[in-house]
């Protein structure tokens, strides 16, 4: 999977978040709790997990994310993008000003040894 390399580089902290449901409006964040927060080395540790999500085949489910991650520079104000996640279709949606419309919308094998162990981490952030 491919994340917007220079907001990658600028990332301090990120968000996990327990998706709810779907934004009202384009653009607007996906509602849900925030479980945790990850900084430093782990935070580098969970974007290069999700920069090597291995691709898939475009399923369909009508995404319904369960999981995302809010990726901040340090001045902790506006995401500088957000990343949404469906294991049922396979599909990531992400947005914010660092997004290229061409990442907007990736699929990954949610089976893959990689894709479950992020599933795990998010799972485990939750507790």
């Amino acid at each position: 999977m491919q994340l917007p390399a220079p907001a990658v580089a600028a990332t301090a902290l990120i968000e996990v978040v327990r998706i709810s449901g779907l934004p009202r409006r384009r653009g607007d964040p996906y509602p849900g709790a925030v479980v945790t927060h990850w900084a430093g080395d782990e935070a580098a540790d969970v974007l290069a997990l999700i920069e090597t999500l291995p691709g898939s085949a475009q399923y369909r489910c009508g995404f319904s994310p369960g999981w995302g991650v809010r990726a901040y520079d340090d001045a902790l104000d506006l995401a500088l993008f957000e990343a949404a996640f469906c294991f049922t279709c396979h599909e990531v949606r992400m947005q914010g000003t660092a997004v290229p419309p061409a990442l907007s919308t990736q699929f990954f094998d949610a089976d893959a040894e990689r894709a479950q162990a992020l599933l795990a981490r998010f799972r485990e952030a939750a507790r």
